[in-house]
Order: C-alpha cells, then sequence, then structure tokens
C-alpha cells in the first residue's frame, strides 16, 4: 500500500476532516460526504472512496445510513502506529496551507 504515501486527495480529505470544526457542518452528527466534497473540491465518489479508506483505518467514524455523517476519530489516529502509512501521510505538513483550517 505504498501508494498511499503520494495520495494527495486522501491527505486533502484526512487534514480536512482532521480540523473540521462543528461550525463548518450542517448537522451535529458530522458532515456529509457531498458537503466535504464542496469543501476539498473533489468528486464525491472519490471523496466515497477516500472516506472508506480511512474508515477501514480506523480515523473516521460514521453515522446514519442515508445520509452518511462522517467525523474524525482523534483518539484513534494518536494510536496509530508511527510509522503506519496513513499517520505519515496526514503527519506530513511540509506543503498544508494552515491558513485554510483556521482563522487567526
Amino acid at each position: 500500500m505504498s501508494y498511499i504515501i503520494e495520495d494527495t486527495e486522501l491527505k486533502k480529505i484526512g487534514l480536512e476532516l482532521m480540523f473540521l470544526t462543528p461550525q463548518k457542518y450542517s448537522n451535529p452528527n458530522g458532515i456529509t460526504a457531498v458537503e466535504l466534497s464542496k469543501l476539498v473540491d473533489l468528486p464525491v465518489d472519490t471523496v466515497k472512496k477516500k472516506l472508506q479508506i480511512l474508515k477501514d483505518k480506523n480515523i473516521v467514524r460514521v453515522k446514519g445510513i442515508n445520509p452518511k455523517y462522517w467525523l474524525f476519530d482523534d483518539y484513534n489516529f494518536q494510536r496509530l502506529d508511527d510509522n503506519d502509512e496513513i499517520f505519515t501521510l496526514l503527519c506530513s505538513f511540509e506543503d498544508v496551507d494552515f491558513d485554510r483550517y483556521f482563522s487567526y
């Protein structure tokens, strides 16, 4: 799974969820894939595939069936091994513009 190390779409989605605040989504249960796709400017199908990868790693939680609401699981993210590809991908901040996630 070494392709994950260079997966910019996965990184974009993961970081968006990681820094997402409740004010940015319309439901207290989380954000839908459609809302997330608009935030990251990617097709909904791509977002759904990447969310499934993150869900398989237990980094995101899902509530509901139709629509599904997604939330980042910080506790499980912190428990990932430091050598895990997803952990490494989401913790490499060299090319990240934090102004996108925070207002100073």
